[in-house]
């Protein structure tokens, strides 16, 4: 029997806690192969671990038997779904792929058919007014946040900065993704869409929030503007009625929320189906980009990966995309590309060391939570 066809059952599922605001997990087999996944849900952190209770049952299981670890935590119990359980299952999924790549000495991107192209345009993000940000290094293309705190139905010069923000980056020559981020509701989601449409966006991103699925597909009538979405979607059959309404131009599930590797690569055949294209969402750390950056190199419907370098949520100083990485340059950005990642497994080896003595520390403070917004009124605003 050759060393792939022997088991490699899982000894040991641990979480790491991180800055700025992200949840590792390690997998490690009787046969000492590591596999690192990430289950991050924002804000949700102490969730996430919880869950993880749960899924200490794997211990004892074989690790190659990917599919049948994924319908089981999916399926295994009387509740499914959801944020919560998805993300942590995403961090097993992710977590097991690397291990079985590691193990046939081949990147997972390979074990997903192989590649179809050789490298992968990214996307950075820029914030606020400065549109100095705008010209990063390498990026070609970037994504900025549409507004701030507007009300059910506001003052239509609320929209007129974005428009002008649009109007200063497009100008540089870069391609700008507007992220809605679900902020607006239909009567000013519907006027900023018509407002930026002449102004050739390359995607409005979230323009309504994921609950409603009919409302996007009646925006999607009104403009020409690429409509990207998935976020907050956690699994396929929550994408189904936006593919089935013609609601999207672009899926956007993140591999830390909808399942891992196993669930966003059949989100990626569904996609291509409806001839929908895949921008996976990643505002998150190395080992979900990775994840990604996998996926992306193996799929025809790909379309552009986001990444957080210096993104606005990242502590300045205390970690960034690059911090957890022995080797960094994985994801040196070059004309708008990074190279598709060549190593086993997801293709980068994170520094152990550095992530158990930054998660002792961070452990110990309170986790990140997203700001609450309210108006002049006193009244909640979408974050």
């Amino acid at each position: 029997m050759t060393s792939a066809m022997v088991p490699s059952i899982i000894r040991k599922i641990e979480t790491f806690r991180v800055p700025p605001r992200w949840l590792f997990v390690r997998v490690e087999t009787e046969d000492e192969i590591v596999g690192w996944g990430e289950g991050t849900l924002e804000g949700h952190t102490e969730a996430i671990e919880g869950a993880f209770e749960d899924l200490q049952r794997f211990v004892g299981t074989d690790a190659d038997n990917i599919q049948d670890i994924w319908q089981t935590a999916f399926r295994g119990r009387f509740y499914r779904g959801g944020p919560v359980l998805m993300s942590a299952l995403s961090g097993l999924d992710i977590a097991l792929w690397d291990i079985k790549g590691k193990k046939l000495g081949m990147p997972v991107y390979q074990l997903l058919g192989g590649k179809v192209r050789d490298k992968i345009r990214v996307y950075g993000w820029i914030g606020g007014d400065d549109f100095g940000q705008a010209e990063r290094p390498g990026f070609t293309a970037v994504k900025m946040n549409a507004t701030e705190s507007v009300a059910w139905i506001d003052s239509p010069t609320v929209l007129d900065s974005t428009v002008e923000r649009v109007e200063a980056v497009r100008a540089l020559g870069l391609d700008v993704g507007v992220d809605f981020h679900g902020r607006l509701h239909k009567g000013m989601a519907r006027q900023l869409a018509k407002l930026l449409e002449p102004h050739r966006p390359f995607f409005i991103e979230e323009p309504l929030l994921a609950s409603h699925p009919q409302e996007t597909a009646d925006l999607a009538k009104l403009v020409s503007t690429p409509i990207a979405l998935g976020e907050r979607l956690f699994a396929r059959n929550d994408f189904r009625p936006y593919f089935e309404n013609r609601a999207i131009d672009i899926a956007q599930p993140d591999v830390s929320h909808c399942g891992g590797i196993s669930e966003l690569h059949r989100i990626a055949s569904m996609a291509e189906t409806y001839d929908v294209g895949l921008a996976p969402h990643c505002p998150l750390g190395p080992i979900a980009l990775a994840a990604c950056i996998q996926i992306d190199t193996a799929i025809p419907n790909f379309f552009i990966q986001e990444m957080s370098w210096e993104i606005h949520y990242n502590q300045a100083g205390v970690a960034d995309l690059h911090t957890y990485l022995v080797d960094p340059s994985v994801f040196d950005v070059k004309t708008g590309h990074i190279n598709i990642l060549q190593a086993p497994g997801l293709g980068i080896e994170v520094n152990e060391d550095l992530v158990r003595a930054k998660s002792a520390i961070y452990v110990q403070e309170a986790a990140w939570r997203n700001p609450t917004w309210r108006g002049e009124d006193g009244s909640l605003r979408e974050w």
